[in-house]
């Protein structure tokens, strides 16, 4: 796993290739893409059965917890998956190296976006996300389909490390000499409420950015000068300009923090996933190195 704890990040400006796919340009090109459906909730079942009764045509089933993650541990509740069950996971799911992917789920993005930085960082070099997903999609009138899908096997091959990651010791760092978003529900942030892990908090100098803040009320992502604006604001809390440090990017448990990572993409930016995220962070409450805040 590559590890960083302070790389420089340039302010550019929105890439020329959207890590986003609206719906009209992913219906008039199914055949020429792979489509994965991911649907998904946090604590709720798996999105079987929400595919097996329509999805995009052609689009092959992704199980989050299965197929993107590994087994919850001292890693976190999502760590990141082993990487040869991921390689065939997702050639079952017929991802190849020179075929271009996307993405979609039914939670405003935020279960796509896992996929989505998973195979970038794993090396595949086309990956985008439905804007709006499953909604959208249905929204739109486009074809609904119930046909049990078989993909071919793909050929892809995870090589790891094309994205980069933050382990623990690194998050500090990034908090002090950079920027460290934290992607969960304010009231999670400020530790007023925690449903899931065993300590309420977050990580000192990280700043909030909830990932429903990327999001229009339309629920597609912003418009990348937008995103630029909500992300030069929380650098100004943090007294940073966005772009000027490196940028470090956790949540409850690193999946939901992909979505401000995608944001960042769409703006133009970068960013480093801390994987195991808050999950991580306080699963060992005793450890001297891994301290807790909490309020705004």
């Amino acid at each position: 796993m590559q590890s960083m704890s302070a790389p420089e990040l340039p302010s550019v400006p929105p890439p020329l290739v959207s890590p986003l796919v609206d719906v009209a340009e992913l219906a008039a090109d199914l055949v020429g893409v792979t489509v994965l459906d991911v649907r998904y909730r946090m604590g709720g079942p798996p999105g079987a059965a929400a595919f097996a009764a329509g999805h995009v045509p052609g689009a092959a089933y992704v199980d989050l917890d299965r197929d993107l993650a590994g087994p919850p541990g001292p890693r976190g509740r999502h760590p990141l998956p082993d990487v040869a069950a991921f390689e065939a996971a997702m050639r079952a799911a017929g991802v190849g190296d020179d075929r271009p992917v996307v993405v979609y789920d039914d939670w405003e993005g935020r279960a796509a976006a896992r996929c989505w930085w998973l195979l970038r960082w794993a090396g595949h070099p086309d990956v985008r996300v439905l804007d709006g997903g499953w909604a959208a999609w249905t929204a739109a009138g486009e074809e609904v389909s119930g046909e049990d899908v078989r993909p071919e096997p793909g050929d892809f091959t995870a090589r790891p490390g094309s994205l980069p990651v933050l382990e623990p010791g690194d998050v500090l760092a990034v908090a002090e000499h950079g920027l460290l978003l934290d992607a969960r529900d304010p009231a999670r942030f400020r530790g007023e409420v925690e449903p899931v892990d065993p300590v309420a908090g977050h990580v000192p100098g990280a700043v909030n950015v909830p990932t429903g803040a990327n999001l229009g009320p339309d629920g597609r992502f912003l418009p990348a000068d937008r995103l630029r604006e909500v992300y030069a604001g929380a650098a100004g809390a943090a007294g940073r300009e966005v772009g000027a440090g490196p940028v470090g990017v956790y949540c409850g448990s690193g999946v939901t923090a992909a979505h401000d990572l995608l944001a960042l993409a769409v703006a133009g930016l970068d960013g480093a996933l801390y994987p195991g995220s808050w999950s991580e962070w306080v699963a060992d409450p005793h450890a001297p190195d891994r301290p807790v805040a909490t309020g705004s």
